[in-house]
Parts: C-alpha cells; sequence; structure tokens
C-alpha cells in the first residue's frame, strides 16, 4: 500500500513540474533560512558552555543608584577582590582581571602583538580550562610567569612542550612559561591568548575604591546560594568601602552573561538574547512563508485531484488513508527540499559566516543536527499537508464524480487569509529593514559632539612613555597634521567610571559617580569638542595637572550653572575646573550621556595618542607619524587605527543585524512571490476558457491582466493595513532600547507597502500578461 502511495506521489511530482519545483525550491529556502539561523542561534546559546563549572561561576558587577534610579555596569573598583575573598564564605574563588590588552611578545627573533590579560593567581580556578601542559593551580601564580595558548607555543616554538622557555613582555618584562593551555573557544566571554600575574602591572591607583577599572569573576561553592551570597557581597563592600562610595556587588551567572548584557534597575533583561529571539521568529517567519505557499498550491489544485480521490473512494479507501497518503506526498516533498536545503547551507554558510563573524561549522556526527533536520521536515509536512490532506479526503464522491465540484467559500477565505498572512509576514520584513537600515545611517552619520572624522591613534607604549610630550610636539612638526592629544581612553567608547568626585556643599545622598578618564594638552582642540565656557588643557598653564574639564552633565549633577573656576576633588586632589565642554557621546547610543570629568595626566594610565590630520593629508601624515614613531620608539611595530572605523566596531551587532535582516526579507519576499506565481498560474489556468470568451468578445490584454490581478491587489492590500500597526509596535519597542534614535514616520510604512505591491503586482502580472495574450481560439476548441 505505502510503495503504491510513493509511487504516486512521485508521479503527481514529475506530472506538476512548475507546481513541484516551487513546492520544494519554495521549501528548501525556507528550510536553509531556518536552518542558518538555527546554527546562529546555537552558537550563540552556547556561549561559556564549555566551562565544566559553568552554573557555579559568577560576574561581579558594578551598581549603582541615583534619584531612586538603578544601574548596572561592567566595570568594578579593584579593591572589591580583596575584601569578598576574605569575608565572603559563599566565594570559592575569586579572580580579578585586566581589559584585553595587544602587547608586544618577543621569544628569540620572533616578537609579534599578541591579545592577553592580567590577572589575580585564582583566574584557572574560577575558568577551568583545558592544559596541554603545566599545573593550572600554579599557572600564574608567581609574578614572573607566564601561560600561553596552544596557538602561541606553536607559533613561537613550532611545538607545545614549552614550559620552562622564556618571552619577553612589553619590551620590559621577562617571564618563563610556566604552562600553556588549550586555545579559548570563540564562544568565550573571556578570550585571551597569554595570561600574567596581575602584579607584573599593578600600580597604586589601582588600589583606589573610586576607581572602577576591572572585572571580577568568582566561583561559588557548589551549594552556595547565589541570593544570599550577593547580600553578603554587599553588606562586605559596604563596612569596607569609602563613606563616599556608593557602588554594590550585583553577581550574575556567566550562562547568562553574554545573552543577557542590559539591565533595567537591578534585573538583567536584555542584549543579545533579543537578537536571539528575534531572528528565531524570523526563522519561523521565513518557513511559515514557504509552508503557505504549499498550502496554498495543494488547495487550489485540489480540484485536480478531486477524481482521484473521487475514485478511491468509490472502491473503497478510508478517509485515514487518503490523509497519510497526501502527508506522505508532503513528507517526501519536505524530504527533498531538506536535501535541497542542506546543500544550500553548505555551499552558502562560508559566507554566512563571514557576515556574521563567526566560526559555524556543521558536525554531521552531531545527533542534535539529524534531530533538528528530522524535526524540520516532519513539522514542514505535517504543517504544509495537514490542511489539503484533511481538504481532499473529506470531498463527496457523488459530487466529484457528477462533475459538480466547486470551492467553497471556506476553502476561497482559507487560501485569501493564507496570502494575506504571507505577504503579511513579507511586509513585516520589508518595514524591519528599513527601520534598521535608517537606524544604523542615524548612528554613523550624527552628530556625536566631537568630530571622529580624519582623527587616527596610536597605542603609546615602551619609550614613549618617557617623552611624551617632545613625541608630541614632534608629531605636529608637519603642515598634515593638525592637532594631536593623548587619552587613557578612546573618546568614543570611555567605559572608565569612579566614585571619587567631591564638591563643596555635595549632598551625600545624591551620586558622585562619573565617567573619567586621562586626557593630555589640547584634547578638545583635536577632538573638536565645543568648549562652553572656560579652556582647554595647555602646556602653557603647568598648574593644569592638577586642573580638570568636564561635561554638562557633570555640571548638571553637581547643581553648577558657572562650574568654571570652582574646586572639585579628584583623582589629583583638589583642583579647579578649567572648562566646560558641551556634551558629546562617549559611550554607545544605547546609553545617555553621562557625567564626565577630564584629568590632564600624562603617565603609564594614557593609552593612546589621538592625531588629527587635515583633510586630504592623511596619508602624508601617516608617513611623517610614522617615522616619528620608529625613531622615539625602535623596537616595537608601528601600527595605527581610524577611530571612526573603532566607532563602527561598537555596533557591529546592530549592523551583522542590518546586513541579516535585509538578506532575509529578501528571501522572504521571493518565496512568497514564488506562492504568488504559483496561484496565478493556477487562476490563469482554472479561467482560461472564461478569459477566451472576454478576448472574442473585444477584451484587450489590460483588462485582462487587470481582471486576473485585482483580487491579489485587494490581497496585499489588506495585509498592508493588517500588519502595519503590529510592524510600529514592535519598531518601537527595539528602537526604544536606543537612547537617541529615529523617529517612526509614516513614509517606512508606505515605502514598505508600495515595494511589497509593486513585487506583487509585477509577479502575478507576469502570468497574467502570458495568459492574456494567449490565441482564444486554443481555449475555447473544446466547447
Amino acid at each position: 500500500m505505502f510503495e503504491n502511495y510513493f509511487k504516486i506521489a512521485i508521479r503527481s511530482l514529475l506530472k506538476n513540474k512548475l507546481f513541484s519545483f516551487i513546492n520544494i525550491f519554495g521549501l528548501a529556502l525556507g528550510m536553509s533560512c531556518s536552518l542558518l539561523i538555527w546554527l546562529w542561534i546555537k552558537d550563540e546559546i552556547s556561549f561559556n558552555s564549555f566551562y565544566p563549572n559553568l552554573e557555579n561561576i559568577y560576574n561581579v558587577r558594578s551598581g549603582s543608584e541615583w534619584k531612586g534610579e538603578y544601574s548596572v555596569g561592567d566595570p568594578v573598583p579593584g579593591p572589591w577582590l580583596e575584601a569578598i575573598q576574605k569575608e565572603v564564605p559563599e566565594v570559592a574563588a575569586i579572580t580579578k582581571i585586566t581589559w584585553n590588552r595587544n602587547l608586544l611578545l618577543k621569544a628569540g627573533e620572533k616578537s609579534t602583538k599578541e591579545n592577553g590579560i592580567y590577572a589575580t593567581s585564582d583566574f584557572f580556578k574560577v575558568f577551568q580550562t583545558p592544559f596541554v601542559a603545566g599545573n593550572p593551580k600554579t599557572a600564574i601564580e608567581q609574578p614572573t610567569s607566564i601561560a600561553i595558548s596552544r596557538k602561541l607555543a606553536e607559533k613561537y616554538f613550532g611545538k607545545t612542550d614549552v614550559v620552562g622557555r622564556t618571552f619577553r613582555l612589553d619590551n620590559a618584562t621577562d617571564l618563563i612559561v610556566s604552562a600553556v593551555f588549550e586555545d579559548i573557544p570563540h564562544n568565550s566571554s573571556v578570550r585571551f591568548d597569554w595570561i600574567v600575574n596581575f602584579k607584573v602591572q599593578e600600580q597604586d591607583w589601582m588600589k583606589w575604591w573610586g576607581n572602577s577599572s576591572f572585572k571580577i569573576y568568582a566561583l561559588l561553592a557548589p551549594n552556595a546560594n547565589p541570593q544570599n551570597a550577593e547580600k553578603v557581597m554587599q553588606k562586605i563592600i559596604k563596612k569596607n568601602a569609602p563613606p563616599q562610595l556608593i557602588s554594590f556587588p550585583v553577581i550574575q551567572s556567566m550562562k547568562d552573561h553574554y545573552l543577557f548584557s542590559e539591565y533595567e534597575g537591578l534585573k538583567a533583561t536584555g542584549g543579545r538574547i533579543e537578537y536571539v529571539r528575534a531572528f528565531g521568529i524570523v526563522a519561523i517567519f521565513i518557513l511559515l512563508i514557504a509552508c503557505v505557499n504549499f498550502m496554498n498550491l495543494a488547495t487550489a489544485r485540489s480540484v485536480k485531484r478531486a477524481k482521484e480521490v473521487g475514485v478511491r473512494k468509490v472502491v473503497g479507501a478510508e478517509k485515514k488513508f487518503l490523509v497519510v497518503q497526501f502527508i506522505g506526498e508532503s513528507l517526501i516533498v519536505s524530504i527533498l527540499a531538506a536535501v535541497l536545503a542542506l546543500i544550500f547551507v553548505l555551499v552558502l554558510l562560508p559566507v554566512f559566516n563571514q557576515v556574521v563573524e563567526k566560526q559555524i561549522i556543521i558536525n554531521f556526527t552531531d545527533p542534535v543536527l539529524w534531530l533538528t533536520l528530522v524535526g524540520l521536515v516532519c513539522i514542514t509536512g505535517l504543517v504544509a499537508g495537514s490542511y489539503p490532506a484533511l481538504y481532499l479526503s473529506a470531498l463527496q464522491p457523488i459530487r466529484i464524480l457528477k462533475g459538480r465540484l466547486t470551492f467553497s467559500n471556506k476553502s476561497n477565505y482559507l487560501r485569501k487569509g493564507l496570502v494575506v498572512f504571507q505577504f503579511g509576514l513579507s511586509i513585516f520584513l520589508i518595514i524591519g529593514m528599513l527601520v534598521i537600515g535608517r537606524q544604523m545611517n542615524y548612528i554613523q552619520t550624527k552628530r556625536l559632539g566631537l568630530d571622529r572624522e580624519n582623527v587616527l591613534y596610536i597605542s603609546l607604549e615602551g619609550d614613549l612613555y618617557k617623552k611624551l610630550e617632545a613625541f608630541r610636539q614632534e608629531i605636529l612638526n608637519s603642515p598634515s597634521v593638525a592637532a594631536a592629544t593623548t587619552t587613557g581612553e578612546l573618546p568614543t567608547d570611555i567605559s572608565g567610571r569612579s566614585g571619587d568626585l567631591d564638591w563643596a556643599g555635595r549632598d551625600k545622598e545624591l551620586s558622585n559617580t562619573v565617567s573619567a578618564t586621562y586626557a593630555g594638552y589640547d584634547f578638545v582642540k583635536t577632538m573638536n569638542i565645543k568648549i562652553l565656557s572656560g579652556r582647554d588643557f595647555s602646556p602653557e598653564f603647568p598648574g593644569d595637572t592638577s586642573n580638570y574639564i568636564i561635561n554638562e552633565a557633570a555640571a548638571k549633577m553637581m547643581n553648577m550653572k558657572d562650574p568654571v573656576g570652582k574646586k572639585v576633588k579628584f583623582w589629583m586632589g583638589e583642583g579647579t575646573i578649567v572648562g566646560l565642554m558641551k556634551d558629546f557621546h562617549l559611550n554607545s547610543f544605547h546609553r545617555a550621556i553621562e557625567p564626565l570629568i577630564l584629568v590632564n595626566y600624562k603617565g603609564q594610565n594614557t593609552e593612546f595618542m589621538m592625531i588629527r590630520t587635515l583633510p586630504g593629508k592623511t596619508e602624508e601624515a601617516i608617513k611623517h607619524i610614522e617615522n616619528v614613531t620608529r625613531a622615539f620608539n625602535p623596537n616595537y611595530p608601528f601600527a595605527y587605527h581610524f577611530l571612526d572605523e573603532d566607532y563602527e566596531k561598537m555596533y557591529r551587532s546592530e549592523m551583522i543585524v542590518n546586513t541579516l535582516i535585509k538578506y532575509f526579507g529578501i528571501l522572504a519576499i521571493v518565496i512568497s512571490c514564488l506562492g504568488l506565481l504559483g496561484l496565478a498560474a493556477f487562476t490563469a489556468e482554472q479561467r482560461t476558457k472564461e478569459i477566451g470568451i472576454r478576448k472574442v468578445m473585444g477584451a484587450n490584454v489590460s483588462s485582462v491582466v487587470t481582471l486576473l490581478s485585482k483580487e491579489f491587489v485587494k490581497l496585499i492590500l489588506i495585509a498592508i493595513v493588517i500588519t502595519s500597526p503590529v510592524a510600529w509596535y514592535l519598531m518601537n519597542k527595539w528602537l526604544s532600547d536606543f537612547i537617541y534614535h529615529i523617529d517612526l514616520t509614516a513614509d517606512i510604512f508606505i515605502i514598505s507597502g508600495v515595494i511589497a505591491l509593486s513585487i506583487a503586482l509585477f509577479t502575478v502580472s507576469f502570468q497574467s500578461v502570458k495568459a492574456a495574450l494567449m490565441n482564444p481560439i486554443a481555449s475555447l476548441q473544446s466547447e
């Protein structure tokens, strides 16, 4: 019996080649999109999953309160580690790490810059990483040791048995390789190729309670209650911290660290998880669109299979066997589509990886992959084939064989409803494409309050610290260079925060937490920031080493209407505010502009030399800067970066989402149009004789095209009306994650509707014109 059903299914597919192609190709596109998104989601949710003790690892973050509003950030004060380590019994191990550093590593004649971190000795107790050589417990116990990855060991020595070999770090410190660990996977929140004991670079400012510049991770005891541990941490920090410090620990499981980076109050609510959910929905949308094509075409063509059903019922076929037959045919189509989809995915995966900047692979030995494919085939086959199977199996044999079969209103309404649903999803994706694209363009073109164009920077290292001002003056000694300054952080991404700020009359109940960074002479000039009052740091004023510049938000926080000349206490002791800057964006558009204070300092806490070149003189400036840098710092390779490129990296996630939504949106429209093409072809086929009669009676091509197209146009218009309010709500919610964003204007929805309508009209008209141009004699000769 089943063999017979299989033969009938294959014959049916071969007999109706156009509709079979549309079904299989459309389903294959939908499945391949869903599989690619599934692979991306699987990679996203796998972050940090390779740590065997993941359940007990927690990131200690910094919470603060101001006027009843809570916020949570990553950087925490260094002294937190010692206080928690000594007095919180729930903590089994705890480590403090710096932000990633790209420093020069040298072994023998080989030297390149490599990415690494400084960490306290318990790092590998918290993050249990597989080791190739050495002892994890003592890997970075000594300040004279360095642990390196397998990749670095093979790169520098050609083997992994390198314990005892020597590296020179940053041309300053000789370190002995104590251990070699396996390469850290790409889906880790903490990635590095070398790791050194924290004490190697520790300075006095790192011990200040008010300086938040580090990350802390704690391993809780197996039976510890995270909520209780957090409360104990908060009590300990409150007891040990200075009275003016108002930040407190907030712990977050490493399971949630990557996906839930954004907080509402003290609760992690969003972040990458929003994109995971969004693309999960997109995958379902695209698959549904493909299934709708199948259902529509199968139901519409039911009249072609009606006599077959009637004959089978007359000779005794039961309804359940007919349902099994048609569901079986649907599953065969799904299997063929799945095979084609897998081929598409294998071909497209390298390009997809390039777009999403990941290293996703298909592991054919992974049972989850095959379960997913089987599930996809079964779900698609059942969803796509259920209604046609039930509809066809329910047809009455007497009516069929007497030739009285007509489509019921219920069937017609379902087909129309499916077209509306299908194009509604496509229109939603078009609106998403336009909104996300405009927001990304807004981010890239909006005036930040500083000028990132024609600005490049170099890292300060080695001998440059000994003669920073001489180095800066030599760089300025070129007609291609407009200005230069030193900074502790990139001005577009100032993450350092401090609670050390104090001023006369400060309300002790209010926040004194500010963003802070070191800045050299001509900082405001170099970054082209508007000074509202006062002046920039300048070598003409030697006392600036104890003076400060603030932004409008800081002045507002301190309730100072005219802050220039007022005294404040901060990192360099008591000093005078010498400049008030207009607010500029010192973080991403997801965050409001925060209070900022600049400290004039030229020591090893200064990370970068920022250089503004004259427009059109960039190449000349780079050659000059390279020559000067090599003369001042010959032991380091010269490297430079453009500030606008780093600014764009802050929005890589959104850029990737923008690219993906475009591709998947276009594919959704293509799949929808395939279904529309099939329905238009079937409608034209059903009305062949009517078209012939109309043409004989004098109808022209345009009137026939209008006749066949107007029903579909109505359905698309209904889809636009229904989808637009839903899309407005969801896109408005997405934009609300940005403090600064575009407005949702009517033209977005009008353009989306026009695009959808134009594509649909083009698709339908193609088949309509073909039908209208047919010779009427050919359609009427059987009458």
